[in-house]
């Protein structure tokens, strides 16, 4: 992560960043650090994987038994307890999402931007939606990482939307 995200836009109040291992959140974190920001950062998780939501929480790592989730990115079971001590010092919350929040982000990434994001890539997108009304007046940062999606499941997701 170069802290240039940082400085493409100015005043950024919050970003949205997927978790998997955490190395994404952690390079964020010690990005906003190492320009004096103050931004708040807040993790993304798959309510099916949601090892690093329970870690937060507890304050300490919490390992879970599966990680079912199409969003192989942030499939974890087993937090980083290296990555978990700087989450915890350094974002601001974590929100889960569900499979359906990121299928819908997703498609919403490919009809707005024609960018093409995979189950991880969108998770903090959906993670943003689901806090709009906290981030009203606010401007806010999302960070879509992969492409690396099937085709066919990609073609089955952006069908959904056709369905209502």
């Amino acid at each position: 992560m170069r802290s240039n995200c940082f400085r493409a836009v100015a005043d950024i109040q919050t970003v949205y960043v997927p978790i998997g291992l955490g190395s994404g959140i952690c390079g964020v974190i010690t990005a906003r650090e190492a320009l004096g920001l103050k931004t708040e950062i807040v993790g993304v998780v798959a309510t099916n994987a949601p090892a690093y939501a329970l870690s937060f929480n507890a304050g300490g790592p919490v390992s879970t038994n599966s990680a079912d989730t199409f969003a192989d990115g942030v499939a974890c079971r087993v937090p980083d307890e290296v990555a978990l001590a700087i989450i915890l010092k350094g974002a601001a919350r974590i929100v889960t999402v569900s499979e359906t929040e990121i299928r819908r982000a997703m498609r919403i990434l490919f009809t707005d931007t024609h960018n093409v994001a995979e189950g991880a890539g969108a998770a903090a997108l959906a993670g943003a939606l689901q806090e709009r009304e906290r981030l009203a007046g606010k401007r806010v940062a999302v960070i879509q990482s992969g492409g690396n999606i099937d085709r066919s499941l990609f073609a089955e997701i952006l069908a959904e939307g056709d369905q209502g």
